[in-house]
């Protein structure tokens, strides 16, 4: 996570540099809006609302050191959803307490209170529903685990249920390892639930909250100026021939010719999909899972497929080619299935 601090006293300055160093995990830079000297802080030059504003779109965490009131004023005019603002904590300036502010679950918010607290010997300020009672979150439990959430109005309803004592149904297609918490009960019906599945199929209840696990590498080769509109037809036929999830999708892979090209890079940015890219020596060099042979290909790449070999390329060691080379409109596209699981060893 790239954590942008910002201080506004000599003694936050101090502080905000002890917060730095508990986040040595993650990119953390420190800024001051002070008059005072502030060795080892980036002093901000303009106004502090401007920085927040910019904090927004750089960072995804934020955090505060100084007064409650004084974070809420500068990070109001910048609130979006939850699922784009980044987590926002407030330490006071004498370090009693780690507020976590705005994207506490999704955000990571609470988490990034937590770990502050932990570190400069604070008291972590969490204030959601389902931390208060120790009860099972489902946004903070996709989001750690990188899944997509379908719905955040059915996320909201779930979790509604949680803390009014109700269970709440799961279907999953993955395996399930660990004991689920007792907030959710084995179904598959009724009138809201939670549903499993790197598939398309919506799920079986009423309403039912999707958790789409990324667990697909995609491989893609193309022709030269192939747009963008072009490849995304070819991806989502494929995938939906093959009963894949678009959301499942966790990165996508290719050889390192199309590194610059503009369709590519222009659809994985529209959906957010890492992009990697490899040199046909390092494609060449993939464990043989049996992959289609192209003199053609070879010829303008220097390696006998891209697309699988893309795919396997960068993926996981235990993951298997779930779908092959599918060539179409000048674009060819392969699907590596890495394995996934619904892990309730460490959901609390």
């Amino acid at each position: 996570m790239k954590i942008g601090v910002i201080c506004f006293t000599s003694r936050g300055c101090e502080l905000a540099k002890r917060i730095a160093d508990v986040l040595n995990d993650d990119e953390c830079e420190v800024f001051s809006k002070t008059s005072a000297s502030c060795v080892g802080t980036v002093p901000v030059e303009g106004s502090a609302g401007k920085w927040t504003e910019e904090a927004f779109r750089r960072y995804r965490g934020v955090v505060f050191v100084g007064a409650l009131g004084i974070a809420v004023r500068y990070i109001a005019p910048h609130i979006t959803s939850k699922t784009v603002d980044p987590a926002v904590v407030c330490v006071d300036e004498r370090g009693r307490y780690a507020i976590a502010v705005l994207s506490g679950h999704i955000g990571g918010g609470n988490l990034l209170a937590g770990r502050i607290a932990e570190g400069i010997g604070a008291e972590a300020v969490i204030t959601t529903a389902t931390d208060l009672g120790g009860l099972f979150s489902v946004d903070s439990y996709a989001t750690a685990r990188n899944m997509h959430i379908g719905s955040l109005s059915i996320a909201k309803d779930v979790s509604s249920l949680i803390v009014d004592g109700k269970s709440v149904g799961i279907l999953s297609e993955l395996p399930v390892a660990g004991a689920a918490p007792p907030e959710l009960v084995p179904s598959d019906a009724g009138d809201v639930g939670i549903y499993i599945s790197f598939r398309n199929s919506p799920g079986p209840f009423g309403r039912t909250l999707k958790l789409t696990p990324r667990c697909h590498v995609l491989g893609v080769g193309c022709r030269r100026g192939v747009p963008r509109d072009v490849i995304e037809r070819v991806v989502r036929s494929v995938l939906t021939d093959n009963d894949v999830s678009f959301h499942s999708i966790r990165m996508v892979a290719s050889i390192d010719l199309k590194s610059n090209e503009a369709g590519l890079i222009e659809f994985c940015s529209a959906h957010g999909f890492e992009s990697k890219f490899f040199t046909a020596e390092a494609l060449a060099s993939v464990r043989d899972m049996g992959f289609s042979s192209s003199e053609r290909v070879k010829a303008a790449t220097g390696v006998d497929n891209v697309c699988e070999r893309a795919a396997v390329a960068a993926a996981s060691e235990d993951g298997f080619l779930a779908v092959r080379k599918t060539c179409m409109d000048g674009v060819t596209v392969a699907v590596v299935r890495e394995p996934a699981a619904m892990d309730f060893g460490d959901v609390r």
